[in-house]
């Protein structure tokens, strides 16, 4: 089970990594989510499903802690969110008690579905947005 878990694992974020997200990059209506690269330092973007409610954004992750932007964010919580043409600054919250199935429920469908699909270890996160 964990051998199948992983092999999935490696197979989609392979597939995201070298065509999805490139791609997805480039549409003007993607979310994109910026943390700051641990090591390097540098911004990273990273595309993402979600949904703005308030000053606040949720999104989940499909991988949890084994997600790139995940491991990011827990060394820098400081974010940008890119949404509808516009970044806003945020500071993001990994929220490991939050029930990340059903906070799909509440994100856009088609994403939520994919997530789901796909996911191996479901992680809710919130993002207060600055003004």
């Amino acid at each position: 089970m964990a051998r199948s878990r992983e092999l999935k694992f490696r197979a989609v974020t392979s597939l995201q990594r070298h065509v999805v997200n490139p791609l997805a990059r480039r549409s003007k209506s993607q979310i994109l989510l910026e943390t700051t690269g641990r090591t390097s330092g540098l911004p990273r973007r990273t595309p993402v499903g979600g949904r703005r409610v308030g000053q606040e954004f949720w999104l989940v992750s499909e991988y949890g802690d084994k997600s790139q932007y995940i491991r990011n964010i827990r060394a820098d919580p400081r974010v940008r969110v890119h949404i509808e043409g516009r970044w806003y600054d945020g500071v993001a919250h990994p929220l490991p008690e939050d029930d990340a199935r059903a906070r799909l429920r509440t994100l856009p469908r088609y994403n939520s579905t994919v997530v789901r699909a796909v996911g191996t270890n479901l992680l809710s996160v919130r993002v207060d947005l600055a003004g």
